[in-house]
C-alpha cells in the first residue's frame, strides 16, 4: 500500500518495538528501535515522526534527519552508501523512491515489506524488516533487481540500522588462533569503524557483533545496540558518526570484482542483518539466545558429552588404542566418540591427503566399522571428522583433478597448513565431496560431523576464468551441509574453522554446535567462551576438559579448574585417559556426572554475569528460566588488586524469593586447612534481593581458581 497519511508503522514483539516512517514514497526509515512503547495510536505515531524531524535551514546535508535503511548519496547522505554499482561506469548514482509498503503478521514476527524504484535506471528494490516474537531481534535483508537492458554490477549492498545520540562507545571483538574473542572499546567518534573479513570465511579475528552503547556499559547495565550479519563469507561491520549526529550501524558482504553482475532480470538478495538492543550485554546476548533456542531445528535432546581424540592421540590411529580410550571414555560418562584427523588414506600428519576421503586400509585394514561397532557397544555414537572444503597437493585428488583447485592466474597460490581450497563451484568436485561424505555416513552411521576449515580463501579464483568464487563457495557449502543433513536425518554438524573462525547466524542455520576455539587452556577458554556467548548459547559452544598441560599455551592447571571452565558448555573430553591415574579418572567421572544432573539448566538458562570493579575476578552463572535455580562460578583470573576482593553479589534471581547458596565441589573437595567464609562451609539462605545488592563474601582463591555456587530457591515464585 501507499500511506498516503504518512503515519510511521508500529512493528512490535518479543519486548521490542520498531518505528518505521513510511512516508513520501521514500525509503523505510526507523524512527525508534529499542523498549517496546506498548499500544501507540496513529496520532501518537504521528508525533514521533514529527518530533524525530529537525529544523533544516539551507540544506538538508547538513541537518540531522532519519536516515532510510538503504542509505542514498542522491538523498543528501554522506556516509557510506547502501548500494554501490555501476554499468560501466555508468547508473552509479541510484535514487529509489515511489515506495510501497506492506505491514502483515507472521508467525514467526510482524514484517514490513517495502517494494521502491528507480525508473530511469531500471533497478529496484525488495526490503523486508522484520521483529522477531520469540527474542525481539530486529532482522532486514534487501533485494536488487535489474530490469535494464544492460548488465549491472553490484560492488556493494549495506543495510543500516539507527542508534540514538545515547550511543557514545563501541565494543567489537578481535583476535588470532587460539585466542579468538578479545574485546576492544572506543569512544564513538564522528566518522567510521569498520571491522572486514576478507577471507572467505568470518574467520578468527570475526568481531561477531558490532555493539554501541552508553558511556561504560557493562553486562548488567547500560543500554546497549549491537548488529551481526549472518553470512560465512567476506563481511563488513561499520559504525558511523555524521558530523550532523547521525548514528547508526552498516553490515553487508563484501564482494569481489564482479561477483554479483544482473543481467537484465536478474536479482541479487543481501544475507540478513540481525539487531539485537538490551540494558547490558546481557539482555542483548539473551536475544540471539532465544532466537537460536526457537528455531525448530535447534536441538532438543540432551547434548551428548563428547569424547575427542584429537589431542588424546592426534594421528596415532589403530584399533586397539582407540577401542581402549572408547572403553575408558564411556567408563567416565562420554556419550559420543569423535574420530578426529588421521583416518584416511595415506593420512600420517597435515601435509598429505586432504580429498582423499577413502578409509585408509593400512590403518584400519578391516574399515572403521569395528571401532564404531565397539562405540556402539559402548552406549556411545560415533562422530568423524571432516576438512571437506580443503585438499592437499599431495593427494590422489588434487593429481587426478588440479582444476578443482582455486586459482586466480598464479597457481593454486601460498599453502596454509599444507593445504588450499577445492572449489566446490565445480559440479564434479561438489558431487565427489557430497558422494563420498554421504556414502561414509551412511555405511557407518555417522551421528555427527565435525567439520574443520583450515586455510583463508586468499586468491580464490574459479577456473579456467580465474574469476572471484568465494560467494559461490559459500552458497556450496551451505548447500552441502544442507543436502547432507536430508540425506541423513539426525546427523549433528560443528562449525570448526581452525577453532572459532566460522560462527555466524549464516552457518548456524545448518550446524548444530561451533567450536570456540582449539585452545583448551581454561585461563583462555574463560574469556573465549564468555564473549562468543553474546551470539551462541552454551549447549551449541563445545568446550572440552583438556590436558592439564595445555596443548597450545602449555600452562598446567588442576582438573578442578578445566573441568569448572567446560561445565558451561557442550562439554567434551580430550584427554588421553589411557593414560590417566584412577583418581583422574574418577574426578572427571564425578564432574561429567555433575554436568549431566544440571545439562538442562546449564543448556535452557538465562546466561548472566557480574560487572565486578576489579578486573582480575569473575562472576558468572547461568539462571533458570523460572527463576527457581541457578549455578555460579566465582573464579580469579589475575591476582587481584584488592585483597581479600569483598563481596560478590548474584544476577539474574527473583527479587522476591528466597535461595540457599551453597558451594559445590564435584571433583575434589577443598583441601585441607583451606579458609572459607563462613557462608560457604554451612550454606545461606537470603532473598533474591538482598543476594543481589549485598551479596556474600568471596572466597579467598590463587590465581586460575574458582568456586562453583549452586542456588535453589527455598519459596515458590509469587
Amino acid at each position: 500500500m501507499n500511506d498516503d497519511r504518512h503515519i510511521p508503522i508500529h512493528l512490535r514483539a518479543g519486548g521490542t518495538s520498531l518505528v518505521v516512517a513510511v512516508d513520501g514514497g521514500r525509503l523505510p526509515r526507523i524512527l525508534h528501535w529499542g523498549p517496546d512503547l506498548g499500544e501507540v495510536g496513529d496520532d501518537a505515531l504521528a508525533y514521533v515522526q514529527k518530533a524525530a524531524l529537525p529544523a533544516i535551514g539551507d540544506s538538508a546535508v547538513t541537518y540531522p534527519q532519519p536516515v532510510p535503511v538503504l542509505p542514498q548519496p542522491a538523498e543528501g547522505w554522506l556516509g557510506r552508501p547502501g548500494l554501490v554499482g555501476d554499468d560501466d561506469g555508468r547508473r552509479w548514482a541510484p535514487k529509489f523512491r515511489d515506495a510501497t509498503y506492506r505491514a502483515e503478521d507472521e508467525t514467526d514476527g510482524p514484517v514490513l515489506r517495502s517494494t521502491a524504484h528507480d525508473p530511469e535506471y531500471g533497478l529496484s528494490v525488495d526490503l523486508e524488516i522484520q521483529v522477531l516474537a520469540a527474542s525481539g531481534l530486529v532482522r532486514q535483508r534487501v533485494r536488487i533487481r535489474n530490469d535494464a537492458a544492460t548488465p549491472y554490477r553490484v560492488d556493494s549492498l549495506e543495510l543500516a540500522l539507527p542508534v540514538p545520540s545515547d550511543a557514545s562507545e563501541i565494543l567489537d571483538l578481535t583476535g588470532r588462533w587460539a585466542l579468538e574473542r578479545v574485546p576492544q572499546r572506543r569512544p564513538f567518534h564522528v566518522g567510521e569503524w569498520v571491522r572486514a573479513s576478507r577471507g572467505g570465511k568470518p574467520g578468527l579475528e570475526h568481531t561477531l557483533l558490532l555493539v554501541a552503547g552508553e558511556a561504560g556499559f557493562g553486562f548488567r547495565h547500560g543500554a546497549v545496540w549491537a548488529t551481526h550479519l549472518a553470512w560465512s563469507g567476506n563481511q563488513v561491520l561499520a559504525a558511523e558518526r555524521t558530523p550532523a549526529g547521525t548514528r547508526h550501524l552498516a553490515a553487508g558482504e563484501v564482494l569481489l570484482p564482479a561477483e554479483v553482475v544482473l543481467g537484465q532480470g536478474d536479482s541479487h538478495r543481501s544475507p540478513w542483518q540481525y539487531g539485537s538492543w538490551g540494558i547490558g550485554l546481557d539482555d542483548l546476548a539473551a536475544r540471539f539466545h532465544r532466537h537460536l533456542r526457537s528455531r525448530p531445528e535447534h536441538p532438543r535432546s540432551p547434548r551428548p558429552v563428547v569424547l575427542n581424540t584429537w589431542e588424546a592421540v592426534y594421528f596415532d590411529h589403530d584399533l586397539d588404542t582407540l577401542s581402549a580410550l572408547a572403553e575408558r571414555g564411556a567408563e567416565a560418562g562420554a556419550e559420543r566418540f569423535v574420530l578426529d584427523d588421521g583416518w584416511f588414506l595415506g593420512r600420517r600428519d597435515d601435509t598429505s591427503s586432504l580429498g582423499d576421503w577413502t578409509v585408509d586400509a593400512a590403518i584400519w585394514p578391516e574399515g572403521l566399522e569395528p571401532l564404531v561397532a565397539r562405540v556402539r557397544e559402548l552406549g556411545m555414537d560415533f562422530g568423524l571428522w571432516f576438512e571437506p572444503e580443503m585438499v592437499n597437493l599431495d593427494s590422489d585428488l588434487a593429481r587426478e583433478h588440479p582444476e578443482w583447485i582455486f586459482d586466480a592466474g598464479h597457481g593454486p597460490g601460498l599453502a596454509s597448513r599444507h593445504q588450499h581450497v577445492l572449489d566446490l563451484g565445480h559440479p564434479g568436485a561438489y558431487a565427489h565431496l557430497f558422494d563420498r561424505m554421504s556414502a561414509l555416513v551412511g555405511s557407518l552411521g555417522i551421528d555427527y560431523i565435525k567439520w574443520d576449515h583450515n586455510r583463508y580463501l586468499l586468491d580464490a579464483g574459479h577456473t579456467p576464468s580465474g574469476r572471484p568464487g568465494v560467494r559461490t563457495q559459500v552458497e556450496q557449502v551451505y548447500r552441502l551441509m544442507a543436502e547432507l543433513k536430508a540425506a541423513h536425518p539426525g546427523l549433528e554438524i560443528e562449525s570448526c574453522a581452525s577453532g572459532g573462525g566460522r560462527i555466524d547466524l549464516g552457518v548456524l542455520e545448518f550446524t548444530d554446535r561451533v567450536w570456540p576455539s582449539d585452545c583448551n587452556d581454561p585461563h583462555e577458554r574463560l574469556e573465549i567462551q564468555r564473549w562468543t556467548g553474546l551470539l551462541v548459547p552454551p549447549e551449541m559452544q563445545g568446550t572440552h576438559i583438556g590436558a592439564e598441560e595445555s596443548h597450545t599455551t602449555h600452562r598446567t592447571h588442576p582438573l578442578d579448574y578445566r573441568a569448572e571452565k567446560a561445565l558451561w558448555g557442550h562439554l567434551g573430553v580430550e584427554v588421553n585417559l589411557l593414560t590417566a591415574d584412577d583418581e583422574t579418572l574418577a574426578a572427571l567421572a564425578r564432574w561429567i556426572a555433575f554436568h549431566k544432573e544440571h545439562r538442562e539448566l546449564l543448556h535452557s538458562g538465562e546466561v548472566v554475569h557480574a560487572d565486578l570493579a576489579d578486573a582480575a575476578l569473575r562472576l558468572e552463572g547461568v539462571v533458570a528460566g523460572d527463576r527457581g535455580e541457578a549455578l555460579y562460578a566465582f573464579s580469579v583470573v589475575e591476582r587481584p588488586s584488592t585483597w581479600p576482593p569483598g563481596r560478590i553479589r548474584l544476577p539474574g534471581l527473583d527479587d522476591a524469593r528466597d535461595y540457599t547458596v551453597h558451594a559445590v565441589h564435584p571433583g575434589s573437595a577443598p583441601a585441607a586447612g583451606t579458609v572459607l567464609p563462613p557462608w560457604q562451609r554451612d550454606g545461606v539462605t537470603l532473598p533474591g534481593r538482598v543476594l543481589r545488592l549485598v551479596g556474600v563474601e568471596a572466597p579467598s582463591l590463587d590465581v586460575d581458581r574458582s568456586v562453583l555456587l549452586r542456588v535453589v530457591s527455598s519459596t515458590k515464585a509469587p
